[in-house]
């Protein structure tokens, strides 16, 4: 315990929030007690509250790091072509990987997040959340406009609304095929691939200047 005292701050933090994370994953935030996280990190109920007021103060650290994750392989995906069809398809490509390899944070940064803090009744995690979200958005935004200059996208696009369409479509094929995968795969005899191939080809050409 001597040496874990003299660890700094953020590395508790972190392996309180990295045990608490696999614990949401296997049981649900709701099943999850601070009592289980604090076993399953090694620390004292009481020493835990030294670290994190509550539960969803840990929640909110998770949330951020999954939003920044995101922006990761968003941001990563725009800086690897120039084309509006292969950034496209690296981006649908990027939410798929991101949401295999984090299911449990994908279905996270779907969830509502506070946008009010004009009172002091939010935590300092939420507000970076908000505006890691708003970078995603402003990336997003480019990517349309830098299409829309170039004539590979529709020129009549509303741009705040396409986002908002896009966020909604590409993760709900992505969390749907998921889900119903052996489904998709008996009933349509499609893999989970191919029938999210055909699921991002349809909502590319709703956006796609198609005179071209």
């Amino acid at each position: 315990m001597g040496r874990r005292k003299k660890e700094p701050k953020r590395v508790h933090r972190e392996n309180i929030a990295s045990a608490a994370s696999i614990l949401f994953m296997e049981n649900g935030i709701s099943a999850t007690s601070m009592d289980d996280i604090a076993k399953a990190a090694g620390y004292s109920k009481a020493t835990l509250y030294v670290y994190f007021e509550n539960k969803e103060e840990i929640i909110s650290i998770l949330v951020l790091e999954s939003m920044q994750k995101l922006y990761k392989y968003i941001a990563s995906s725009l800086e690897q072509h120039d084309t509006a069809r292969a950034r496209y398809d690296l981006i649908c490509q990027g939410l798929v990987q991101y949401q295999e390899e984090f299911p449990f944070y994908f279905k996270m940064v779907l969830d509502k997040i506070n946008i009010d803090f004009e009172s002091r009744d939010y935590l300092p995690e939420e507000k970076e959340t908000y505006q890691v979200g708003e970078d995603i958005n402003d990336k997003i935004k480019d990517f349309l406009i830098a299409g829309m200059e170039k004539g590979e996208l529709r020129h009549d696009l509303d741009i705040l609304s396409v986002i908002f369409t896009f966020w909604g479509m590409l993760s709900g094929f992505i969390q749907l095929s998921s889900n119903k995968e052996a489904y998709i795969e008996s009933a349509m005899n499609l893999s989970k691939k191919k029938f999210l191939e055909n699921g991002f080809h349809m909502l590319y050409l709703s956006i796609a200047n198609t005179e071209i």
